[in-house]
């Protein structure tokens, strides 16, 4: 059995051996043949083709591809080894004259690889393009399409362009051969007619890898703008839809050490929609970058966003948003209007777990310092006086400064020549908060005015996580603080606001003053500091305190501290810039019917807080001798 097969593998073999010697042969004289002629064309290159006609050439393709009429000064070199290549010199491409010989730009050092036959057959084609020290001056027109093509096949293949069945479709008689373009040390300027802005890119390095124009592109694009380096990574399957301001799919990202960006999805000039993310480290940085200067703006560090963004007549709308403002992070849904001739408006809703309300007061005070934008539609004034906001928020837990907050509701309004924040409702230390701050007149630099109400909250509490100092009432109470200044909010001091305060709350404490000791030093001195009578507390069944504010001084009306024995009552101004105190006060029965055991006890306080001087009064009118 081993015997038989062995045969048969021979008989199989056999025929193989005998015809593979053969193939072997010809092969290798093809191969020889081949590289005789690829030799043999290098070496006769020199002598068949012309550095004249090859020069021609290159310059016949420029102009065949921008329309505009390509210059070469320089002498032209030629190399055939390893591939044929051509390398140029001192390239101007300008209009035609008879069009306004407008200059595009010039090129220090243009080379590219030809082909060899089609040279040789009279013909001439380039690819892999190399273009060192490039300048090009190009116009950005209020369509916001690019005049980097004028008449030429570029820009013909750009109109003739069609969308058909979700792809990208081109004539072939408009189809062209391109390969890979690298850009070495180039320089870009691009005017903006409609914004009136010219904007440079120098140091420019680029790497576009684009076979045909049929075909899809990708780009890698590095400039230097005002001293910061931009990386612009672009790739589209449509390019030539999108560079006609059409539908088209793209990859966009945007990198730097200011900003990082990305956009996937449908683009064109006039609509989007796709996937979006933008990342600012650095706020203040940034505007520093771009030349903007707003007050307030230090503390907002840090910004990020993502979205699912789609355009939708005059409007971007933003599906499944999050938002991060420094530490604080939203998500929710929000929508950009724009109209011609009016301000853009965002509006919206964010959700919060947590966050810091400073960031958004901050973000607010944008707005604010923006200043009134004269004419809207001629886009005086840059894009935060062309921009209004009406956005509602909501956190289960905030914090604003040393204050905290729970169960919040807010919203944050600008409109024209005023802006509001509200916070419609809140949990603050046991009790309920809402707040309301408005600017007005001349956008904002003419004043404000801060409305505060807070219900059964534990003021005791809060005094504590202030770490206020001094004889302070410790009680659940409530308060109402009406404040208005006259001068810009981010500019207002103490001494600017003026406005009214009522406070009052049930059972408490003044720790701190002693009734009993404050009668007692009276009678034996005739002053003598409040240390000297805070041995206990000054407990009470009821406070109700109503206050002025004017000049960086509080006058205070009549407070009124009544506990189970005695009532405490004081009036006069408190100048709280320097913690200065001028009141006249008086301790009495809070009985009628206890007057004879606890006379009246008027009394002066002066010094500063939180020790001040007490000085009795002496009772005039009511001295034996009086009687």
């Amino acid at each position: 059995m081993s015997t038989s097969r062995h045969r048969r593998w021979r008989r199989k073999i056999g025929p193989v051996s005998r015809w593979l010697p053969a193939f072997a042969r010809l092969s290798t004289v093809f191969l020889l043949i081949a590289l005789a002629l690829f030799v043999a064309l290098r070496v006769a290159a020199p002598y068949l083709i012309s550095t004249g006609f090859v020069r021609s050439g290159i310059e016949d393709a420029l102009s065949k591809w921008t329309g505009y009429h390509a210059e070469i000064k320089g002498s032209p070199v030629l190399e055939f080894w390893p591939t044929p290549r051509i390398t140029l010199n001192q390239i101007t491409i300008r209009q035609p004259r008879e069009s306004g010989d407008k200059l595009l730009g010039s090129i220090e050092s243009l080379s590219a690889d030809f082909s060899l036959i089609d040279a040789l057959r009279g013909r001439t084609s380039f690819h892999e393009f190399h273009l060192v020290r490039p300048k090009l001056a190009l116009t950005r027109d209020e369509k916001g399409l690019i005049d980097w093509s004028y008449a030429g096949l570029l820009s013909r293949a750009i109109s003739g362009v069609r969308y058909e069945s979700g792809a990208e479709v081109l004539d072939p008689d408009l189809d062209a051969e391109i390969g890979a373009v690298t850009v070495e040390d180039g320089t870009l300027v691009v005017t903006d007619i409609k914004s009136a802005k010219t904007y440079h890119f120098d140091s420019v390095t680029a790497d576009i890898a684009w076979p045909r124009l049929s075909g899809a592109i990708s780009a890698v694009v590095i400039a230097r703008i005002n001293g910061e380096d931009l990386k612009v990574d672009f790739a589209s399957r449509q390019p030539l839809l999108a560079f006609a301001g059409r539908n088209a799919e793209t990859r966009t990202s945007l990198t730097s050490n200011l900003l990082t960006a990305h956009f996937q999805g449908i683009a064109s000039l006039s609509a989007f929609s796709g996937n979006a993310a933008v990342t600012i480290p650095d706020v203040p940085a940034l505007l520093t970058w771009s030349g903007k200067s707003i007050p307030g703006i230090a503390t907002l560090k840090s910004a990020s966003l993502e979205s699912d963004i789609m355009s939708s007549g005059n409007g971007l709308r933003f599906n499944n948003l999050s938002l991060s403002l420094n530490e604080a992070s939203a998500t929710g849904v929000m929508d950009l209007f724009t109209q011609p001739g009016k301000r853009a408006k965002i509006g919206g809703t964010l959700a919060f777990d947590q966050m810091n309300l400073k960031p958004f007061l901050d973000a607010f005070a944008l707005r604010l310092a923006a200043g009134e934008a004269e004419d809207i539609s001629a886009g005086i004034g840059g894009p935060l006086r062309a921009l209004d906001v009406d956005v509602r928020l909501s956190a289960r837990r905030a914090q604003m400064g040393l204050f905290e907050l729970s169960d919040v509701g807010a919203s944050m309004i600008v409109a024209g020549g005023e802006a509001k924040f509200d916070i419609g409702d809140s949990r603050f230390e046991g009790g309920e908060m809402t707040a309301h701050l408005e600017a007005t007149q001349r956008d904002f630099d003419g004043g404000g005015k801060l409305q505060l109400s807070i219900r059964n909250a534990d003021f005791a509490a809060l005094a504590e996580r202030l770490q206020l100092k001094g004889p302070l009432p410790l009680a659940t109470g409530s308060l109402d603080l009406d404040l208005q200044t006259p001068k810009a909010i981010w500019t207002t001091g103490l001494a600017d606001v003026t406005g009214k305060l009522h406070f009052w709350t049930g059972e408490g404490t003044i720790p701190g003053i002693d009734a009993a000791a404050v009668r007692t030093q009276a009678a034996e001195k005739p002053f003598f500091p409040l240390s000297a009578a805070a041995g206990g507390a000054f407990a009470f069944n009821q406070l109700n305190l109503q206050a002025d504010f004017a000049n960086g001084s509080a006058e205070m009306h009549d407070a009124r501290i009544a506990g189970a024995t005695q009532t405490l009552t004081l009036s006069g101004v408190i100048t709280y810039q320097s913690n200065g105190l001028a009141l006249s006060g008086s301790l009495d029965a809070t009985d009628p019917a206890k007057a004879a055991e606890l006379p009246l006890l008027p009394f002066f306080i002066g010094g500063s807080w939180p020790n001040p001087v007490i000085s009795p009064v002496p009772l005039f009118g009511n001295t034996p001798q009086a009687q």
